[in-house]
């Protein structure tokens, strides 16, 4: 049976006019309640949209554009616009500030300066999994392709003003989070629970949803939540990431089914490949972890479609994921045409503008 899917796809709220981030989305959420799903998210810079669950790649796609329409439209409505960035490109965002909410304001006391530059969005992938044990080790077999996701989904250049020279640095500033980045190994369920303890013993967890690791058993759901990418700037290139997640939790759950519990990578080397990942996007090289060599980033893309070609052709998404995979390696994660629509102009109101136009696009 093909799982279940569901999404969820942060945005931000900009100024039209001065083109930076505005901390209104109250009045977002206020006139979007009736239209759709869509919530508040940890600074008052966000909204988030959900799509409700779904096997099919197609129904999904036309749900998730009426998500980003009708959010687009409510924004609209305040005199606003939403985009689709992993970062703000332009305002002043630190410290972000904060969605009145008494957990949110107990994590400025644990996580302190951390919550200073939270104004990060992100695409989540939920997919159907039978219990929270298979999640863990759906994990293990994930660890080595997220760095590829973060290369396919880069969309996070620019930070307040200035050209990170990264592709995502919205994974680089998330990484600095103590239970964030890639999970680690765990060779049994026990050794899961056992890390878990001990990390709510450090402090370093408020409670489980704060366990923010880029695939990790959902602490609502009985689903695996995979939450690396950056939000793309395309709706087609989340479909062909979300395709292509969907085809490596149902590779690795095949796999978990004959024993296997995946390939026990370091994570000094997880940690490498994921820095590369997001400094260099599409357009350099890229680390396989499972042989420690480098190849060029598209390659290593190819890789990633072998590996989940069967799960994919499974599921009725592989000519969708081919022809997205096309499309992204042809003209370039979000990062790439962010940096474009700069190299137009010279300025960064302009990447705003493409932004603002591309998302509901």
């Amino acid at each position: 049976m093909t799982p279940l899917i569901g999404i969820e796809e942060e945005y931000l709220i900009v100024d039209p006019w001065s083109r930076h981030v505005a901390p209104r989305a109250a009045e977002v959420l206020a006139a979007a309640t009736d239209v759709l799903d869509v919530v508040h998210e940890i600074t008052r810079f966000q909204v988030e949209a959900r799509t409700a669950p779904s096997a099919d790649l197609g129904e999904l796609g036309t749900r998730l554009r009426a998500a980003r329409k009708e959010v687009a439209q409510a924004a609209r409505s305040c005199g606003l616009a939403v985009v689709a960035s992993g970062l703000p490109v332009l305002g002043n965002v630190v410290p972000s500030p904060l969605t009145d909410d008494i957990r949110y304001e107990q994590g400025r006391v644990l996580y302190r300066a951390l919550q200073d530059e939270l104004s990060i969005c992100a695409l989540h992938v939920h997919v159907d999994v039978p219990d929270e044990e298979h999640a863990v080790y759906v994990g293990n077999h994930l660890r080595p392709w997220l760095p590829t996701l973060i290369a396919l989904a880069a969309n996070s250049p620019f930070f307040v003003g200035r050209d990170t020279g990264y592709a995502s640095w919205r994974v680089i500033s998330w990484g600095r989070w103590p239970v964030s980045g890639a999970p680690p190994y765990f060779p049994s369920f026990a050794d899961y629970e056992l890390a878990l303890r001990a990390l709510s013993q450090s402090g370093a967890l408020m409670d489980p949803k704060t366990v923010y690791w880029d695939a990790r058993p959902s602490p609502t759901l009985p689903t695996v939540e995979v939450r690396v990418a950056d939000v793309p700037l395309d709706v087609s290139d989340s479909l062909t990431i979300i395709g292509l997640i969907r085809g490596l939790v149902m590779t690795a759950l095949a796999d978990v089914a004959r024993g296997d519990r995946g390939l026990p990578i370091p994570s000094e080397v997880m940690r490498a490949a994921y820095w590369r990942a997001a400094r260099d996007g599409l357009r350099g090289d890229s680390l396989d972890v499972r042989e420690g060599a480098l190849v060029p980033a598209p390659v290593m893309v190819g890789r990633l479609l072998e590996h989940v070609r069967d799960a994919t052709d499974e599921a009725g998404d592989l000519p969708f994921v081919e022809e997205g995979l096309d499309l992204l390696l042809g003209r370039g994660s979000g990062a790439e045409r962010q940096r474009r629509a700069h190299d137009r102009t010279g300025h960064l109101a302009a990447v705003v503008d493409d932004l603002i136009e591309a998302t509901v696009a």
